[in-house]
């Protein structure tokens, strides 16, 4: 109960959404199967506050979904910004790219359809800020590219690190989601070529920083 209402708390304390993003999270309740993976009002304005004060002109998300995250952050993003955002759902491409293009910062983001684990070597850019929001049992190989596609003194931002608490708590029977995200987290710690903060907002947010 406390901790439900601390929740309601931190939303009341926290700007409102503007329009389209009220609408994309309300449409993204009625119409998806998980709406939880959504980031929702509060990650999305901290991700929001984040490129503002990193000030990066090439984003990367692992992790499309909706593109809520992805709008959010590239409505910091200077207009000589870009956002690349890969997903493998095709499902969802027809509604994602419906609101990049009702945005207003549209012409911002470059959305890529495919495995992650297979375009990511691809793209021919230097990135400031990666967000990894996609397949948990594979959130160390999403890392390793990440690494290679950062700048030095970039961040990476890593999500559901915490994942319901599954992370924290004994399980003896735990899923292959609950495994990857607890590997990443131990893997992350003991990486010398980082540092790291994590942090409780939403489902735990693991914030990076290539030495």
């Amino acid at each position: 109960m406390l901790e439900k209402r601390i929740s309601e708390y931190i939303e009341r304390h926290t700007s409102d959404e503007d329009v389209l993003m009220d609408a994309l999270n309300r449409e993204t309740h009625l119409k998806t199967f998980y709406p939880n993976m959504l980031s929702g009002k509060v990650q999305g304005k901290f991700l929001e506050m984040l490129v503002h004060m990193l000030q990066p002109k090439r984003i990367l998300e692992i992790g499309t979904f909706t593109g809520y995250s992805a709008i959010a952050m590239a409505k910091a993003l200077p207009e000589d910004g870009l956002l690349y955002t890969l997903d493998n759902n095709e499902e969802i491409e027809s509604f994602a790219r419906g609101y990049f293009e009702k945005s207003g910062v549209g012409n911002k983001i470059r959305f890529v359809l495919g495995d992650a684990l297979t375009l990511v070597p691809q793209l021919n850019e230097t990135f400031d800020l990666i967000f990894i929001d996609a397949e948990k049992a594979q959130y160390i190989d999403y890392y390793e590219l990440a690494l290679k596609k950062l700048r030095k003194g970039g961040f990476i931002l890593a999500d559901n690190v915490l994942w319901g608490g599954k992370a924290v708590y004994d399980d003896r029977k735990p899923d292959k989601e609950t495994l990857g995200i607890r590997a990443f987290n131990d893997f992350v710690k003991e990486d010398k070529r980082v540092e790291q903060v994590m942090l409780s907002i939403r489902d735990g947010l693991l914030l990076i920083r290539k030495r």
